[in-house]
C-alpha cells in the first residue's frame, strides 16, 4: 500500500483537496481451521498487506467512491434503497448502513481506496475493506463512540446483510485488533481473546498460492458442518451438556462412535484434535519454540487432508515439497479445496525452497504459483 498513490488519485478525482488516510490489514490464520463453528479457538494475525483509503466529508448525503485498482467510480446515497449494484461499492455502502444502525450519524463523503491484499489468497481483502471504513467513519462521524469489537461486528454484519456471505467474526476481528509481533487467540464461543508473541527470528512466513479453486468448496463446507453437528448429537446422548465439539474429548467421541457414520467420526476427530493444537501452539510460542509450532502445522495439514478431506492434489503437493526442502511448518490455510499453503521457513532454506517448489509445481500442474511473504503487523488505524 502506498500513501502517495492513494493521495494522488484522491486529489485528482476530488478537486485537488485532501482528507484523512486510514488503513486496515488482511490476515493469516496460523492454526485453527474449521474450529470456529465448533465453538473452538482460532489463531489469526494481521499482515503487512491490506486496504488504504483517503476519506473526506463532502457536506452532502452522498458517498462518492473511487476504486483505484478497478478504475471505477460510483456515487450512492445513504438510505437502504440507495444500495449500489457494483459488488465492491456494496461493502462501503453496507458499512455506512451498519454504522447508521448503531447510531453513528454518517453523512456523505468522498473517498478513494487501493489494496495490496492478493485476491483469492485467503487473506480477507473484503474484511480489510470493511474494517478500514468502519474505523474511519467511527472517527470522522461518531467521535470514536463504537468500540473495536463492535467495529468488527459491523464488518461481519455488512457481509451478512449486504454481500450475501454468512461469515464468522475472525477476519474482521483480526483486521481491527491486529498487533505487530503478536497473534491473537480468539475463543469463538465466548469471544474472549489473548495476544501471544510471534517474532520468529531466523524464520520467514510465506504463502504459496496454488492458483486453483475447486468448485465444490461451499457445498462441501456445509456437509462438513452438518457432520460436526451430527457427531455432537451422538455424544449428547450420554453427555447432554456437550454443546459443541469443543466440549468433547476423543474418549467421549469414541464412546459415541457406534451412533455415527465413519465419515462423521473422522470429521469430529479432526476438529477435536485441531482445537487442542491451537492451545499447544500458544504454549509453544510462549517458550519461543517454533519447531513445535511447525510440527503442529504439519499435523493440521494431515488432518485437513486425510480426516476432514478439504485439501486437494495441488495443496498436498506443496505440503510435500515443504517437507522435502526442510521447511519447519506447512499447512493448507483457509477452508480448503484450493488457495494457499502457509509456510514457516528458516531464513537459510527460504530461497532454495521457493525456487525448487515453484519449478516442480509448474512442471507437474502446468501453471505458475504465486508467492507472498507476510509479516505480522498492526490492525485498523489512521495514518495521517
Amino acid at each position: 500500500m502506498n500513501i502517495e498513490q492513494v493521495r494522488s488519485r484522491f486529489t485528482k478525482h476530488f478537486d485537488g483537496t485532501t482528507g484523512s488516510i486510514y488503513a486496515s490489514p488482511g490476515r493469516i490464520n496460523l492454526i485453527g481451521e474449521h474450529t470456529d463453528y465448533n465453538g473452538g479457538f482460532v489463531f489469526p494475525g494481521a499482515v503487512d498487506k491490506g486496504i488504504m483509503a483517503e476519506i473526506k466529508p463532502n457536506d452532502s448525503m452522498k458517498v462518492d467512491a473511487y476504486s483505484i485498482d478497478l478504475k471505477d467510480r460510483i456515487q450512492f446515497g445513504l438510505n437502504e434503497e440507495d444500495a449500489p449494484k457494483a459488488s465492491w461499492a456494496r461493502y462501503i455502502f453496507g458499512v455506512c448502513r451498519e454504522m447508521i444502525k448503531r447510531g453513528v450519524p454518517v453523512k456523505g463523503f468522498n473517498t478513494a481506496f487501493s489494496g495490496d491484499v492478493p485476491l483469492g489468497a485467503g487473506m480477507s481483502s473484503s474484511a480489510a475493506l470493511e474494517s478500514t471504513y468502519a474505523f474511519a467513519l467511527n472517527e470522522l462521524f461518531g467521535d470514536n463512540k463504537i468500540d473495536k469489537f463492535e467495529l468488527a461486528k459491523v464488518g461481519q454484519a455488512t457481509e451478512h446483510n449486504y454481500c450475501g456471505v454468512n461469515c464468522g467474526i475472525m477476519d474482521q476481528f483480526a483486521s481491527v485488533f491486529g498487533k505487530a509481533g503478536n497473534l491473537i487467540r480468539l475463543d469463538c464461543r465466548s469471544l474472549e481473546y489473548q495476544y501471544f508473541p510471534f517474532d520468529p527470528k531466523g524464520y520467514r512466513l510465506v504463502l504459496i498460492d496454488s492458483v486453483v479453486k475447486h468448485e465444490l468448496a461451499s457445498s462441501a463446507y456445509n456437509k462438513r458442518r452438518a457432520s460436526c453437528e451430527t457427531a455432537v448429537k451422538a455424544v449428547q446422548k450420554k453427555y447432554p451438556k456437550v454443546e459443541f465439539l469443543r466440549d468433547c474429548t476423543i474418549d467421549m467421541l469414541n464412546e459415541a462412535k457406534a451412533d455415527m457414520s465413519d465419515e462423521d467420526y473422522m470429521r469430529a476427530e479432526y476438529v477435536i484434535e485441531e482445537i487442542q493444537r491451537v492451545l499447544d501452539v500458544c504454549d509453544a510460542l510462549e517458550k519461543s519454540d517454533y519447531e513445535t509450532v511447525g510440527k503442529k502445522m504439519y499435523e493440521t495439514h494431515h488432518g485437513m487432508s486425510k480426516l476432514y478431506e478439504v485439501s486437494c492434489e495441488e495443496l498436498d503437493f506443496l505440503n510435500d515439497c515443504a517437507k522435502k526442502y526442510g521447511v519447519t511448518g506447512s499447512r493448507v490455510m483457509g477452508g480448503g479445496f484450493g488457495g494457499c499453503t502457509l509456510n514457516l521457513v528458516k531464513d537459510e532454506l527460504y530461497d532454495n525452497f521457493i525456487q525448487e517448489t515453484c519449478k516442480e509445481y509448474e512442471t507437474k500442474f502446468g501453471k505458475a504459483t504465486k508467492v507472498y511473504d507476510v509479516v505480522i503487523s498492526d490492525g485498523s488505524r489512521r495514518i495521517e
